[in-house]
C-alpha cells in the first residue's frame, strides 16, 4: 500500500509522463554539458583529459542537488514532473543520492537503460527501473496537491 495516486483513478498525475521525462533529459544533459565546458574553461582547458569523469562527477552532483532541493532537476521542473517516495513525500539527500545513483549505473549498462525504458512506457505509474527498485515514481507537477 503506498500514498502515491492510484493510476487507474488519478490518471492525470501520470498522463504523458514518460515523453516529459525525456524532454527533462535532455534539458538536463544540456545544462550539465554547460557546466562541464565552463569547469573545462576554468581548468585551463586541462580538464578536457578528464572529459568522461568530469561529466559523470559534475551530472551527479547537479541531479542529486537539485532533486533534493525540490523534487526535481531543473529539466524535470521545466517538464512539469516532480519525484515522490511511496508515502508520496519530496525526495531527501539520500533518496536523491540513491536515486541519482540508479539512473547512473542504468545509463552505464545499456541493457538495464533499455529495459528501464520499457518499464517507463509499460508500466500503469510509468516508473523506470530505478524507480521501482526505490519504490520512486515521477508525477506531474501541476497534479500534486501541496
Amino acid at each position: 500500500m503506498t500514498a502515491l495516486p492510484d493510476p487507474d483513478y488519478q490518471a492525470e498525475f501520470y498522463a504523458s509522463v514518460a515523453p516529459k521525462r525525456l524532454l527533462a533529459w535532455v534539458v538536463d544533459s544540456l545544462i550539465i554539458f554547460g557546466l562541464c565546458m565552463a569547469t573545462v574553461v576554468m581548468t585551463a582547458f586541462v580538464g578536457l583529459f578528464i572529459w568522461p569523469l568530469l561529466y559523470l562527477t559534475i551530472g551527479f552532483a547537479y541531479r542529486t542537488i537539485t532533486i533534493a532541493n525540490g523534487s526535481a532537476t531543473l529539466g524535470m521542473r521545466f517538464a512539469g514532473i516532480e519525484l515522490r517516495d511511496l508515502s508520496g513525500q519530496r525526495m531527501d539527500l539520500q533518496m536523491a543520492a540513491l536515486h541519482t545513483g540508479a539512473y547512473t549505473v542504468a545509463l552505464a549498462v545499456p541493457l538495464l537503460q533499455v529495459v528501464s525504458v520499457i518499464m517507463m512506457l509499460t508500466s500503469a505509474r510509468g516508473q523506470g527501473l530505478g524507480d521501482a527498485i526505490l519504490g520512486t515514481v515521477m508525477l506531474n507537477r501541476r497534479s500534486i496537491q501541496r
